[in-house]
């Protein structure tokens, strides 16, 4: 309980951009950069010089988005460049990744920072997988995978632990995912009935699982993993609650750009390096341990039978053949 009061009431923020050196010549991804803290991270980033990728779905708001981060950081030597993604289609992620990898050498850091949460019942991606689970888990692998190699490209000549994915979870994963792990294999299909809100749950604890796997495949090729949870934000992420849900909500939120300092702690932090790889930072940008059973699930529970987050990973992996990896 002390933990979920410290991440629900944080203390003040104790890394911010006045923590992070000049970005010119790097170049970010970040999902979902539109609204909310994907847009409040952007607007830090652009601050600093780099040249962000906005990977968004198409339309005015992304437009808009970028058109207000220009006029406001008027001064800034960066670039902000539209990177059109459908998350809920596994052929337009496979897109995205092959656009950014025709233009680009380089890529310092991933924000996976896009995520739906308690969409209308029954609802589904282009796939026929449940909604968060599709866009949460399977369209943030697909797209760090098939950026991976980039990013491998990138650590060969980059500072050491600088190039980093940053796998934006939620407060939920530890206080709604079911015990034993944070999710369970046998029901991914939700055959057996579950609540909305524990579907969103077992996405983000998912996200903490392959956050694990993808750090202990990718720390020699010099790339860090973090998962994080950015805090209790204001933000469109729940546009599809019931009204009286929202406001309640909306009460107890803070401001996105907490939520941006979380991830800003999560990519730049000196406390975070290969050695650590695959932690866990909850507000305002803390290293903690998650929740006891959802660490265990990184561990093997007997010499014959591979972790949970590796047979996870392996699910995901298996759903994803066929779209470039």
């Amino acid at each position: 309980m002390g933990s979920a009061l410290s991440q629900a009431w944080p203390p003040a923020p104790r890394f911010t951009e006045k923590d992070v050196p000049d970005q010119h010549g790097k170049v970010f991804i970040v999902t979902g950069g539109s609204s909310g803290v994907g847009k409040a991270l952007t607007k830090i980033l652009y601050s600093l010089n780099a040249k962000i990728y906005i990977a968004n779905r198409p339309g005015a708001k992304i437009e808009s988005a970028i058109s207000e981060i220009r006029d406001t950081i008027s001064t800034s030597t960066g670039e902000l460049v539209f990177l059109p993604i459908n998350l809920d289609d596994l052929n337009s992620v496979r897109k995205a990744a092959e656009e950014f990898t025709r233009n680009e050498e380089r890529l310092d850091m991933l924000w996976n920072n896009a995520g739906v949460m308690l969409p209308p019942a029954g609802s589904v991606t282009e796939q026929g997988y449940e909604l968060q689970l599709g866009v949460n888990c399977l369209a943030a692998l697909l797209f760090t995978r098939l950026l991976t190699p980039v990013m491998k490209r990138t650590a060969e000549r980059a500072e050491k632990d600088s190039v980093r994915v940053v796998w934006v979870s939620s407060s939920a994963a530890e206080l709604f995912s079911p015990t034993g792990g944070g999710l369970n294999l046998d029901n991914l299909d939700y055959h057996m009935p579950v609540s909305e809100t524990v579907k969103y749950a077992i996405s983000k604890s998912g996200m903490v699982l392959l956050s694990h796997e993808y750090a202990e495949l990718h720390r020699g090729d010099g790339i860090v993993s973090v998962s994080m949870n950015p805090g209790n934000l204001k933000s469109d992420l729940g546009r599809s609650m019931p009204g009286l849900i929202t406001a309640a909500f909306q009460r107890i939120s803070w401001d996105p750009v907490y939520g941006a300092y979380t991830e800003l702690f999560s990519a730049f932090s000196p406390e975070i390096t290969l050695n650590n790889s695959g932690c866990w930072v909850i507000p305002w940008g803390r290293i903690s341990p998650v929740r006891q059973d959802i660490a265990d699930a990184g561990v093997r529970r007997a010499e014959n039978e591979a972790a949970l987050s590796q047979q996870f990973w392996d699910w995901c992996d298996s759903e994803l053949k066929g779209y470039g990896i």
